[in-house]
């Protein structure tokens, strides 16, 4: 029985990805076609894409999600720094908040279609050997997305960790913030234990999702505000 629940998990993970990337297709190329609209307007078009996933993970895998702390959620445009588990959170994010672009690695946009898709709806590549360099394009470039009406999401770890570990909070997102005078809204979730890091599995169940009160950022330096946003985001960690 052991062998069969398994491989129905492999077989329903196939499934979903197959549907992913046949629903990322026309949906890189709508964002290439949106171009000359608004910044916001393309996100809102180009966003249905995340719907669409979200749902088909749902019918595939029995994947769901809950999320507590909508209230929080500020009325205009924010910085949002959320705990880094898997892809998963890189989709349902732009689910649950308004539209949004999102701080990346710059070699995503050479994958083809997808990397199209990112670049066509205005995210910010950066390249983090660059130091300085790359905090000043940061700043320059969320300034001028949140300008425009847009959500910057950022993960300050970097990169993914597994449940029950704690990257290094990088200071880029509480820089924006702070160099913007942004509000920051914290996110903890418990992905990993449904989408784990590096396995193509999917495992069902409720991925739950904290959305933190905003942090005003006004008063605060940046180490400060990345400090408060990593105690805030492990603290609920621990409850998940």
């Amino acid at each position: 029985m052991r062998h069969v629940a398994l491989a129905l998990l492999y077989l329903r993970a196939w499934l979903f990805y197959l549907g992913m990337a046949l629903l990322t297709l026309p949906f890189s190329l709508l964002a290439l076609l949106c171009l000359p609209l608004p910044a916001v307007t393309r996100s809102r078009l180009v966003g249905g894409w995340a719907y669409a996933v979200m749902w088909w993970l749902k019918c595939c895998c029995n994947v769901r999600y809950e999320v507590s702390g909508r209230e929080h959620i500020p009325a205009g445009p924010a910085i949002i720094l959320s705990k880094h588990q898997s892809a998963w959170e890189t989709i349902a994010l732009q689910t649950i908040f308004p539209p949004q672009v999102w701080v990346l690695k710059r070699e995503l946009l050479l994958i083809p279609f997808f990397g199209w898709g990112l670049w066509a709806v205005g995210s910010i590549p950066i390249d983090r050997s660059s130091g300085r360099e790359a905090l000043k394009k940061l700043v320059n470039h969320g300034k001028q997305r949140l300008q425009h009406g847009l959500w910057v999401v950022i993960f300050p770890e970097g990169t993914r960790t597994a449940p029950g570990q704690r990257g290094k909070y990088h200071i880029g997102g509480a820089w924006l913030a702070s160099h913007s005078q942004t509000p920051v809204v914290p996110v903890a979730h418990n992905a990993g234990r449904y989408w784990r890091k590096n396995s193509i599995l999917k495992y069902p169940g409720v991925i739950r999702v904290v959305i933190g009160p905003a942090i005003k950022t006004q008063a605060l330096k940046p180490d400060a505000l990345n400090k408060q946003v990593e105690d805030w985001i492990e603290t609920e960690m621990l409850a998940l």
